[in-house]
């Protein structure tokens, strides 16, 4: 007989197991397809990839997450391209795969259908001019041809996005009347291919610069899910280098609980209020060139920081990591631009042991060149002895900037200084 006691306590065990317990059928056949898909990704990686990337064409995010995955080992997932991809995630090599053009956003499979028909019956697409002509532009109307163009799909023409958006309308008019001609059983000097004095004319847009580069990459991540020529934080190489303790990819290797400090791009703001007080919260998600995370910005970190909190702006977060979930979170405590992270900096410390007399003069005249209030720290390392520090005088006082830093790396190497912010 059990005690009434112990037959609860067993019975609310037994209660909570079953809320995600498997029976052993349940766990072989999991096994099963555990052991399956891992011998697939060994023996037939690319493939593999390129199915997984199938599989998930309408979520973003696992988009996001499987090309990354795919980089990582040495699968390239190059983007589309109307010449060369297909409806799915198709394998070219066994070092690359093409986007599929059903994740392309607006892009459906009615319109594939007539590209990829088109393309069977014609040959490749030589111009934007070709590709309107021979494909049905009831199927493949102008919002499904700006987002290819925006991904990226029509760079083999050789024209910069930006001229191919403005050839666009005069291109779908001429065409389009075409077609209507050759549906009426009528021909044009041209479909006779005779030399008739007539040319064809486009729009001249020889003078039209590409987009800016932010604009390119953000058509980019509108249309794909994730940038395919280069990424927003790029550009901040060097801030990233010298301000950041993390990335997201080095998220496994801290404790729950640990101070964390990334950069990262603001690519989703959701402004909420807390359920006791009412007061303003947002929850962010960021991403760097390795993944994204989630961060909390709670009621006191919110009124400090909200004007920095900006759509696709890129920023530096510090804040203390929460692993108590599925997925990780940043707390955070600061937010700070990363354009603005030099204007932080507290002190410059120096190691001059060794430096040779002319590249003391230069750093001289470097911090002379960048006069300011933040103080300079001069280190002496001798071995087997006490290490000595000067501070420089207030006429050597510096206003810590991209330049300055750059300068004195190139003068002494990355590892003879270090900034405290």
């Amino acid at each position: 007989m059990i005690r009434e006691e112990a037959a609860n306590k067993i019975f609310n065990q037994i209660e909570y197991f079953s809320g995600y317990g498997f029976n052993k059928s349940h766990s072989a056949a999991y096994a099963l397809i555990s052991y399956r898909t891992a011998y697939l990704k060994a023996n037939y990686p690319v493939e593999f990839m390129a199915a997984l990337l199938t599989s998930e064409k309408d979520n973003t995010d696992k988009i996001v997450e499987y090309v990354n995955e795919a980089k990582r080992m040495g699968i390239e997932v190059l983007p589309p391209d109307v010449n060369e991809s297909g409806d799915i995630f198709t394998v070219i090599d066994e070092k690359n795969i093409r986007f599929g053009l059903i994740a392309v956003k607006n892009v459906g499979q009615g319109s594939i259908e007539s590209m990829l028909r088109a393309r069977d019956t014609h040959g490749k697409f030589k111009s934007l001019e070709d590709f309107c002509e021979n494909i049905d532009l009831r199927l493949v109307n102008r919002k499904v041809i700006e987002s290819l163009i925006k991904a990226g799909a029509m760079d083999l023409f050789g024209l910069y996005r930006a001229q191919l958006m403005l050839n666009l309308d005069q291109t779908l008019d001429a065409s389009s009347k075409a077609q209507k001609e050759k549906a009426k059983g009528q021909l044009s000097f041209f479909d006779l291919g005779l030399d008739n004095g007539f040319k064809k004319t486009a729009i001249e847009s020889s003078h039209v610069r590409e987009w800016p580069e932010p604009q390119l990459l953000a058509f980019e991540k509108e249309m794909l899910g994730f940038y395919v020529t280069g990424h927003p934080l790029a550009r901040f190489a060097g801030q990233l280098k010298r301000f950041s303790c993390s990335s997201i990819a080095n998220i496994p290797n801290h404790k729950d609980g640990d101070m964390v400090k990334m950069a990262g791009l603001i690519i989703k703001i959701k402004n909420t209020v807390t359920r006791k007080s009412g007061e303003k919260m947002a929850i962010l998600k960021i991403e760097d060139l390795e993944g994204a995370i989630e961060v909390l910005v709670f009621p006191e970190s919110y009124k400090q920081n909200s004007r920095y909190i900006q759509p696709n702006s890129a920023v530096f977060v510090s804040g203390r990591l929460s692993l108590k979930e599925e997925s990780p979170k940043i707390i955070a405590n600061s937010i700070l631009p990363v354009d603005e992270a030099y204007k932080q900096i507290t002190k410059i410390d120096i190691n001059i042991a060794g430096i040779r007399e002319n590249l003391l003069n230069s750093l001289k005249e470097k911090l002379v060149q960048n006069s300011g209030q933040i103080p300079v720290y001069l280190h002496m390392d001798i071995p087997h002895r006490a290490r000595y520090q000067i501070l420089v005088g207030d006429e050597l006082h510096v206003q810590p900037n991209q330049s300055l830093i750059q300068d004195i790396e190139t003068l002494l190497g990355e590892e003879r200084f270090s900034l405290t912010i």
